[in-house]
């Protein structure tokens, strides 16, 4: 009898108590799925760049820009398009030299860019939508951005337009600080920067290309197929990515988050500045955010700092590009950009429990029944810009 007991318990025990995968090798595990994360980023915005410059999409949508809300819509469509707010604005900067497109109406567009590079934030929340909990925060985190640019863009640009209206040249009252402001900066001719992601994610993004051309039968079918295996690889990378951060190595992260880079708002402010300057891509920082404040590895309340951080990061790496370019308007268009979040950040600083409590709310909303996740993308990016652009055609008719 007293042999069977030890004998018998102690295997048992041994099978109930599984053992906890080393810290390290989460780290591991976390990094490439990391770099699948923003390699599908990248691939995605590859596959409907070459559809959207296939079809002529991108610059048909800048057509009818001497319509203040059509270029605004336009830029928010480009961006979402090729999922880089950098690529819109080297674009619009483009055609405003080519005169394509006037001054006036570049700085709206420039507007829809900031809103359409926060989509991507929404996007990847929906990974999440298998756990109420963990979507809810992504979901809030991805409304944090699009809000502060929402927000931002409903104040500026009804001023931008109507001060515009009392100018010979159609030059709103930003415009014009812009301008005043390139006419004082004079700076030496730089090299336009290289993504350090998109060196080390292009090996993926190629296989990717390659078959994509191999397979499909057009370019503008292979755009939309690597398109779709960025979205799948995107998916999968956050799921791991998710998962992985709910063991051992969130609390590893959650120490290191919490107490030192997002401690205080400014801090998480100057963490969304400089990570963003040295990937140079907002997407992929805000999108970034988005599954670590899922986890609850940072705190949704510094989630909108970082976000502001992140916008004003982006509109760096356009002014370093427009200083390459000798044409004044690259310039002010590039420093509206600046001028642009500054005054966002200005604004909704102080009054930041704003947004961050329409986030919350909406984002307990969506947490519970996920049609509002729906409901608000296809409020924001089609019933609004429907029913605004009838509306701004009817009012600049009668005018």
């Amino acid at each position: 009898m007293s042999n069977l007991g030890p004998s018998t318990d102690r295997p048992a025990l041994a099978r109930e108590v599984p053992r906890e995968v080393p810290a390290w090798l989460r780290g591991i595990y976390a990094g490439l799925c990391l770099y699948l994360f923003l390699a599908a980023l990248n691939v995605l915005g590859a596959g409907l760049g070459t559809f959207g410059s296939d079809s002529d999409l991108l610059t048909r949508a800048f057509a009818f820009g001497a319509n203040p809300f059509i270029a605004l819509m336009a830029g928010v469509l480009v961006t979402m398009v090729v999922q880089s707010s950098s690529f819109t604005s080297a674009l619009i900067v483009t055609l405003v030299a080519s005169g394509e497109m006037t001054l006036g109406t570049a700085v709206f567009a420039i507007m829809g860019a900031n809103i359409g590079t926060a989509v991507t934030g929404v996007i990847v929340a929906l990974a999440n939508v298998r756990i109420k909990r963990n979507f809810r925060r992504s979901f809030t985190a991805a409304l944090m951005h699009d809000l502060f640019n929402i927000l931002t863009v409903l104040l500026i640009f009804p001023v931008e337009w109507l001060t515009g209206m009392f100018h010979e040249n159609g030059y709103g009252i930003f415009t014009r600080l812009a301008g005043w402001v390139a006419e004082l900066i004079g700076l030496e001719e730089v090299a336009k920067p290289s993504s350090p992601i998109k060196v080390i994610t292009a090996p993926i993004v190629d296989v990717a290309n390659w078959l994509g051309a191999s397979l499909m039968p057009s370019v503008a079918a292979a755009g939309l197929f690597v398109a779709g295996l960025g979205l799948l690889l995107m998916f999968a990378a956050l799921v791991f990515m998710v998962k992985n951060l709910r063991g051992a190595l969130l609390r590893h992260m959650d120490g290191l988050f919490r107490t030192y880079f997002f401690r205080t708002d400014a801090r998480a402010y100057g963490v969304g500045v400089v990570s963003t300057v040295l990937v140079q891509s907002s997407s992929i920082t805000s999108s970034l955010m988005v599954p670590l404040a899922g986890a609850g590895v940072v705190r949704l309340r510094r989630v909108l700092p970082f976000m502001m951080g992140a916008n004003l990061g982006t509109t760096i790496t356009s002014v370093l590009a427009a200083t390459a370019n000798p044409i004044a308007a690259a310039m002010t268009v590039a420093l509206f950009h600046v001028i642009f979040n500054l005054t966002g950040t200005a604004i909704w600083w102080p009054l930041r429990v704003i947004p961050l409590r329409i986030a919350t709310w909406y984002g307990r909303l969506a947490g519970k029944q996920i049609r509002y996740a729906f409901m608000f993308l296809i409020g924001v990016f089609l019933v609004v810009p429907v029913v605004g652009i009838t509306l701004t055609e009817l009012f600049m008719r009668l005018r």
